[in-house]
């Protein structure tokens, strides 16, 4: 730790040859007591994807060109010990569970900090850089989707400054709860 940082970690965007650590952070996310209601995916699925999906997601979310980028809090000793990513999503579009998009906005979605490191700010910093990125993308919002049973992750998001906006995603037999957070 220097002292031009003081915290044990730094929050920072990934590289696309970090697709290793991506991977293994996922997994890692995947096998989290809160993964079924936190996740859209499970550690089975993830471990049959090949090493170009890999690759391609890390270099997808590593580039500042696109509508995707992927923030990481990286401790001092190298390993990383959270995560969130931002999308992009343009007015006019339709979201990924095909509702239409009605004004330019980031949706965070991944959220993870191994459990060892909660409490400690991690969460808070990583949602700082993601949230001035997709300011600086220019959007007027930004949401993020979590399930009606992860009470954790809605009082932190709530703690964040984000606001149920009362649209329900419909998930199979579960259901997710839309929170916003608007530019100010």
């Amino acid at each position: 730790m220097s002292d031009s940082n003081p915290l044990p970690y730094v929050v920072r965007p990934i590289r696309a040859d970090e697709w290793p650590a991506v991977k293994e952070l996922r997994l890692v996310a995947l096998q989290d007591p809160a993964a079924p209601v936190a996740f859209l995916e499970t550690y089975e699925k993830a471990l049959t994807h090949p090493e170009s999906f890999w690759r391609e997601r890390a270099a997808g979310a590593a580039e500042d060109t696109g509508g995707v980028r992927q923030f990481v809090a990286e401790a001092a000793d190298g390993s990383w010990v959270g995560s969130v990513t931002v999308l992009i999503e343009e007015a006019g579009t339709k979201d990924w569970a095909g509702f239409p998009v009605e004004r330019d906005q980031g949706h965070l979605v991944g959220v993870f900090v191994r459990p060892e490191w909660r409490g400690g700010g991690v969460s808070r910093d990583l949602f700082a850089a993601a949230l001035q990125w997709a300011w600086g993308r220019g959007v007027e919002v930004v949401r993020l989707i979590v399930h009606e049973r992860n009470p954790r992750a809605q009082a932190f998001y709530r703690k964040a400054g984000f606001v149920p906006s009362g649209k329900v995603v419909p998930l199979d037999e579960e259901t997710e709860l839309e929170f916003l957070l608007e530019r100010g």
